[in-house]
């Protein structure tokens, strides 16, 4: 009984175990990349379900709010796509994870995490990561409202014109992209390395939310600068049509796993 007692404590204690944090550097961000495009390039056919999906759904995104009143709505959801990216990409770090333990990988094997151990955790997470996203769709809406009122664009020209060459336009993008920066530190603070995390480890949600906010404290301009990289990318692969991101988004997958080995130490 006493040594089952001490198993007990040991498996609690190990869910709630904070991993040590390393220092990293801009270097290993462009290693962790090349191993997200070499994970890529592996077993690239078995990742065109997942790659195609998530265009897709921008694509869709952008159709539902392409109605003149939820227009200013169109870049909102759009890069907002950004602050749930990690979740989307749960399926990839899985198959980083089975390819790095020498296992033969396919496509099916984005779908584990239906599986794993941290499915419940995972969907907390995911479902903060979306009312994060849904904020900021509110945010962003509230602002257009406060710098134009409640017109509503006559045309998409007549919008573009207004945003880009009228003083309000030019505050609307000021303010909006300063306070959308807001909303995409707070989830790339909590999301860095958590749902890898989660699939790697027996921890809980906070658990993994606090040690990504440890690993981004120790790293601040790496991390800031691979959410730059981040940002870039998907920007890239948004033109023309999203159709860059069938390679872009699974490449970020993947290295978000190999930076999460390098920052998180087993």
């Amino acid at each position: 009984m006493a040594l089952t007692n001490e198993k007990l404590i040991a498996a609690a204690d190990d869910s709630t175990a904070y991993p040590n944090i390393r220092k990293i550097s801009p270097a290993d961000l462009k290693d962790a990349l090349l191993k997200g495009l070499d994970d890529f390039k592996e077993k690239p056919s078995h990742l065109i379900l997942l790659a195609v999906i998530y265009p897709l759904a921008m694509v869709v995104a952008v159709n539902v709010a392409a109605g003149y009143e939820l227009l200013p709505l169109v870049f909102p959801l759009v890069s907002g796509f950004a602050l749930i990216g990690p979740m989307a990409a749960v399926g990839l770090y899985d198959m980083s994870k089975q390819r790095e333990e020498g296992l033969e990988i396919s496509w099916e094997h984005a779908f584990n995490i239906f599986r794993s151990h941290a499915i419940f955790a995972i969907v907390k997470l995911s479902i903060l990561l979306g009312v994060i996203y849904f904020a900021w769709l509110g945010a962003a809406f509230a602002i257009y409202r406060l710098i134009f009122g409640s017109a509503v664009p006559a045309s998409i020209s007549e919008f573009v014109w207004q945003v880009l060459t009228t003083p309000a336009g030019w505050t609307l993008i000021i303010v909006g992209c300063g306070i959308g920066f807001v909303f995409a530190l707070v989830v790339l603070t909590i999301s860095a390395v958590s749902f890898p995390l989660l699939l790697d480890h027996d921890v809980g949600m906070m658990t993994a939310i606090q040690t990504s906010v440890r690993a981004f404290l120790a790293n601040p301009m790496t991390m800031l600068i691979w959410g730059l990289i981040v940002a870039s990318l998907l920007l890239i692969g948004s033109v023309p049509f999203f159709v860059g991101l069938v390679v872009v988004m699974p490449v970020l997958g993947h290295a978000t796993w190999h930076l999460y080995r390098k920052v998180v130490k087993r």
